[in-house]
């Protein structure tokens, strides 16, 4: 007796279409294209969900850049201070303070340039 795929191989197609439902054109019809664009779409989301953390840091980083340049000291300078004071916060953390306490960042600030003149 011969093995048929027939259902199995129909429920594996319908689960891809549904995940390419919504792209333009074959790319949502035709089997063949589906596959194809269902790789690369997970391709790019494996890889964007790495980018995305890049993204964030450098956004933060950015805010803290300008939080500081804003009370006189330079970025690095900043960093360097607040280890060498010990003050252990990461850079989410400091961006979100720099915008919603500035006064708490303000003394931040002042902890790390003490820091550094000693």
């Amino acid at each position: 007796m011969r093995v048929k795929y027939g259902k199995a191989r129909r429920k594996k197609k319908n689960r891809l279409f549904r995940e390419a439902k919504g792209n333009y054109g074959g790319r949502s019809k035709l089997w063949r294209t589906v596959q194809e664009t269902i790789l690369r779409s997970r391709a790019y989301a494996f890889r964007d969900r790495r980018a995305r953390k890049r993204n964030f840091r450098a956004l933060w980083i950015t805010r803290i850049t300008a939080a500081c340049l804003a009370r006189e000291i330079r970025y690095s300078q900043f960093i360097y201070g607040l280890k060498v004071a010990g003050i252990e916060l990461n850079r989410k953390m400091l961006s979100e303070l720099a915008i919603h306490n500035p006064t708490v960042f303000d003394e931040i600030v002042a902890a790390a340039k003490a820091a550094i003149a000693s």
